[in-house]
């Protein structure tokens, strides 16, 4: 363990600038719900109304959670959110513990850091006491939080807990998961495959007898029922798991070699097929797990969307508030939810496409680059491969959400004309998040290193805009600099090309202005 003090104060310094938007996230999200909830159903007689409503819809309650948390307003609370922040959570603590473990390993740094005194387990102690006192952040905030907007202080100490204890478990489980694969990617979609089956079972769980959902860390923590019961001794199984993990961890990283996995990766093909012949492909065979992730994924929310877009009519109407949150109000209230539906999807398509544009950068940076450059490809065609990821990489993520909805809303109504309904309803969202990957360009070109930042911000603002502009009372310059203000909300409103295509010009401009930027630079600065 020698070192360990030492590495923690490096990788808290390394962190200063990405930690705290993840921490931010998670807790404006919180923030912004038991804000809302409160002011929907502050009162025993709303309350009891969103009980009738939702409380034997399955298809909400596979979303959200046990119907029990809906006896109180904090418990409503927790139903609403506690399932989708533990996602953040779980993806913070998988992100952190990679990047500052398998990660450094791949890149070659922490064989430097190994040749100081350090320690052979000090770099995974460093990175899970880094993760642990994350974790203990989150629960403050999450706490003060819940707390600060008028819930118990005893069940909001018991909600930061709990979002703690499945940050903890997700971050053990994958300190263990990088002893055993070589590279980081293996070890992310590990992760992400045990996490996309704890919220499965949870809601499997949920919807059923309750027994599955114990065999998920999302359940575990949900089934400490803050403000409807408070069970604390709950929070023993998440700890008792992080603990074994932790020890499972240690064990596999003393059977391994240094820079190795326990797994070793199959070795490739001696010579390329025609199909890696240009660069083009070489961007899609590069991605291609991670687009068909994200596309299987908002396509299930798509079908889990759909499945209660028959109900929301008798939803708004047991609970006129929830008109003031849908675009055009109660005017038609199955448009409006499916319009706003489709806009959160495009959102989620916008952070695909940021961050299968910023893998252009990853190349650049690792200096996997180098050698494409080296060969015929020109900066064009190289810029152009990844481009093309992003772009119809979206357009594909867009298209799966909406039918995925279709399917299942068309079912609902028996109404097959659904499904092509909604799929080109969802693609008319596509320009506004073409405009967002074309800044990521933009500042490839010319801000190469703050590419990133810029990126994420640009999503984070529109998904403000998009979402909390009327709640926030923002002014309207501020929410017209977002292009999905300009888009028209279909299905509720008509679609006006005009608007669209001013969107795919300004997108065009940016693109042109960052391969301009890309010529006049040096690879890799």
């Amino acid at each position: 363990m020698t070192g360990v003090p030492g590495l923690l104060r490096f990788m808290l310094r390394r962190e200063r600038a990405a930690l705290p938007w993840w921490l931010l996230g998670a807790t404006v999200l919180v923030l912004v719900q038991s804000t809302q909830s409160q002011e929907l159903y502050g009162t025993p007689e709303a309350l009891e109304r969103l009980r009738r409503t939702i409380g034997s819809n399955t298809a909400v309650i596979a979303m959200s959670g046990p119907t029990r948390l809906l006896d109180s307003i904090g418990g409503e609370v927790v139903f609403e959110i506690f399932a989708f922040v533990s996602v953040v959570v779980a993806l913070m603590n998988m992100f952190l513990i990679g990047r500052h473990t398998r990660a450094e390993e791949e890149t070659g740094r922490a064989e430097l850091l190994r040749s100081a005194r350090v320690g052979r387990q000090a770099p995974l102690a460093a990175a899970l006491a880094l993760a642990g006192l994350t974790n203990l952040a989150v629960g403050a905030l999450l706490t003060a939080v819940m707390a600060g907007t008028g819930l118990p202080v005893g069940g909001s100490v018991l909600f930061g807990a709990a979002m703690a204890a499945v940050g903890v478990v997700f971050a053990t489980l994958t300190a263990a998961a990088a002893q055993v694969f070589e590279n980081a990617r293996a070890a992310y979609g590990a992760v992400a495959l045990v996490l996309g089956a704890a919220f499965v079972l949870r809601a499997a769980g949920d919807v059923g007898s309750g027994a599955l959902s114990w065999a998920s860390p999302i359940g575990w923590g949900q089934r400490t029922f803050p403000f409807a019961g408070d069970r604390w001794w709950v929070l023993l199984v998440p700890f008792a798991a992080a603990a074994l993990l932790v020890a499972v961890a240690v064990a596999l990283s003393r059977r391994r070699d240094f820079g190795a996995g326990l797994v070793r990766p199959r070795p490739g093909r001696a010579h390329a097929t025609r199909s890696l012949s240009n660069p083009y492909a070489l961007a899609w065979r590069l991605q291609r797990g991670s687009l068909a992730g994200w596309a299987a994924g908002l396509a299930l929310l798509g079908v889990a969307y759909g499945s209660i877009g028959d109900s929301i009519q008798q939803y708004v109407e047991d609970n006129p508030e929830i008109a003031e949150f849908l675009p055009g109000g109660a005017a038609d209230v199955v448009d409006a939810y499916l319009a706003l539906t489709v806009g959160m999807a495009a959102l989620l398509a916008a952070a695909y496409g940021v961050a299968g544009m910023l893998r252009l950068r990853g190349e650049e940076t690792s200096g996997r680059a180098e050698p494409v450059l080296a060969t015929a490809t020109g900066r064009l065609s190289w810029l152009a491969g990844h481009l093309s990821v992003a772009l119809a990489g979206s357009a594909l993520v867009l298209l799966a959400f909406g039918l995925g909805e279709g399917v299942t809303y068309g079912l609902t109504v028996s109404d097959a004309g659904q499904v092509p309904r909604l799929a080109g309803v969802s693609l008319a969202y596509l320009p506004a998040v073409w405009l967002v990957v074309a800044v990521v360009v933009l500042a490839l070109g010319w801000l190469p290193r703050p590419a990133a930042v810029l990126g994420w911000v640009a999503v984070g603002y529109c998904s403000v805009i998009t979402l909390f502009a009327d709640s926030f009372d923002l002014p309207g310059w501020v929410r017209r600099a977002s292009p999905f203000a300009h888009t028209p909300q279909v299905p509720l409103a008509d679609l006006t090309p005009a608007p669209l295509i001013t969107i795919v010009v300004l997108a065009a401009l940016a693109v042109a202005a960052g391969y301009a930027g890309l010529r006049r630079r040096d690879v890799g600065y």
